[in-house]
């Protein structure tokens, strides 16, 4: 554990672009009290509400807190939410020179939370405004050439996909030839289309997402085969596999696969925004000159962290440093 209390430092400062769905995720918290005489649902008093950053700008929020500066590319709606992420991106001093505002909504995710006066609050129901962007808007080439201007300042770049149109393999593949000429790594966290992404550094999909790509239900016997093919049909150098309560699954070209047991409880409270930590804290270890071992090893304690917080959570290096402690009294 001590490379990994030494690899801590080394985040801070890297550049890591992120292209992809930038989403608001809104909280609307109240108490429940009674039953509606209308219908078999919950009346929720309303108490507050409040936005904070989801999807891709959840990675964002991630590699900020790490230490990193990350560098959005995406796209905002000139409405409420989209403003209030904008203004919350820019406190952090995120910079926003990659972020279009446009004349499209927002894509939104909000989330009911809500319990009785003596009880745990927890997630009811949620409510997706998210319309997916069209496959040939005009933003996709005013934000492929923003972002084409910006990759000399970058050291790393991720690709994080919700499949809400932002990012699509055949419209990067500009930007992914010459962050590849460059020798630039390129991490995708990809829910629909990651078999059509080629040649990049890594990919970090969970279980049902590779399930989906090589047509089999992962288990103990099948993952090892399923992670090698994974490898090979995207000529990645790497494929991280996140397999919830059992860990993750590390792939490469040059060593055999390696099983990563769960760090800390198993016992977990939320996996919202779970892999947007991982491809973050993956992608910053990579770039700040880890190994893929050890960078898979610093996102699963990273992972470990976040899912036991409610909603899109972070994970601070100081939190790291503890926890890392911690486990190594146990080796």
């Amino acid at each position: 554990m001590k490379e990994l209390l030494a690899l801590l430092p080394k985040l801070r400062g890297k550049k890591i672009g992120v292209y992809g769905d930038l989403i608001a995720d809104e909280y609307v918290f109240g108490t429940i009290n009674r039953f509606s005489r209308e219908a078999p649902v919950f009346i929720v008093n309303y108490e507050q509400s409040q936005i904070g950053p989801g999807g891709a700008a959840n990675a964002v929020n991630n590699i900020h807190e790490l230490g990193g500066i990350p560098f959005p590319f995406g796209i905002l709606g000139n409405d409420v939410p989209g403003r209030t992420l904008l203004a919350l991106l820019k406190e952090k001093g995120v910079p926003d020179e990659g972020i279009l505002t446009e004349n499209y909504p927002t894509f939104v995710k909000q989330r009911i939370v809500a319990g009785s006066p003596h009880s745990v609050r927890q997630q009811i129901l949620r409510l997706d405004r998210c319309l997916p962007l069209a496959h040939d808007a005009e933003c996709h080439a005013k934000l492929a050439d923003r972002a084409f201007s910006l990759l000399d300042r970058l050291d790393a770049f991720i690709v994080s996909d919700y499949g809400l149109g932002v990012a699509q393999a055949s419209g990067l593949r500009r930007i992914l030839d010459e962050l590849q000429r460059k020798g630039i790594p390129v991490f995708v966290d990809s829910r629909h289309q990651l078999a059509f992404y080629h040649g990049i550094t890594a990919a970090t999909p969970n279980e049902p997402e590779v399930e989906a790509i090589v047509g089999k239900v992962l288990d103990p016997k099948t993952i090892v085969d399923a992670g090698r093919d994974l490898l090979k049909r995207l000529d990645a150098k790497a494929v991280l596999i996140t397999r919830g309560k059992h860990g993750m699954a590390l792939f490469t070209r040059e060593a055999d696969p390696v099983m990563i047991p769960i760090f800390g409880s198993s016992d977990i409270v939320d996996v919202t925004g779970a892999g947007d930590t991982v491809v973050s804290t993956f992608s910053l270890a990579v770039a700040a000159g880890a190994s893929f071992r050890d960078a898979a090893r610093l996102a699963n304690c990273a992972a470990g962290i976040v899912v036991m917080k409610r909603g899109a959570a972070t994970v601070t290096p100081a939190e790291l440093t503890d926890a890392i402690r911690v486990a190594s009294m146990h080796e």
